[in-house]
């Protein structure tokens, strides 16, 4: 899977980044199959200013699937990251349950036209 990181009004770290790595490989381990890539985007809203203003937005691209994109805002980047992180991957997994329902659904209906009427 390709990450891509961004930040916006600071500075990019090699901590923050690999904190971000991390987070996001913990908690997408199980849907690495499906996706194609990661955007992250990291930004301080408010500046100098201070404030509940640290932000971080996940946009995922799935294969053969609508995007996910999960934002969260917190006082700390830190935090930002590890809420959107476990939020993003509860909504990976109940996104791959409805691929997965539908693939059953859509594969049990072609069984019921194959074996059902020969015409």
């Amino acid at each position: 899977m390709n990450i891509q990181i961004h930040a916006k009004d600071f500075p990019m770290t090699d901590a923050l980044r690999e904190h971000v790595v991390r987070r996001l490989a913990y908690a997408l381990n199980h849907g690495q199959d499906v996706l194609s890539r990661a955007v992250v985007r990291l930004s301080d809203v408010n500046g100098n200013r201070g404030g509940v203003d640290k932000s971080c937005s996940i946009e995922l691209r799935l294969k053969g699937a609508a995007d996910v994109i999960v934002e969260d805002v917190q006082d700390d980047l830190y935090v930002a990251i590890d809420r959107a992180s476990e939020r993003t991957g509860r909504l990976l997994d109940r996104r791959l349950d409805q691929l997965r329902e539908h693939a059953r659904v859509t594969h049990r209906d072609r069984e019921s036209l194959v074996v059902g009427n020969p015409d």
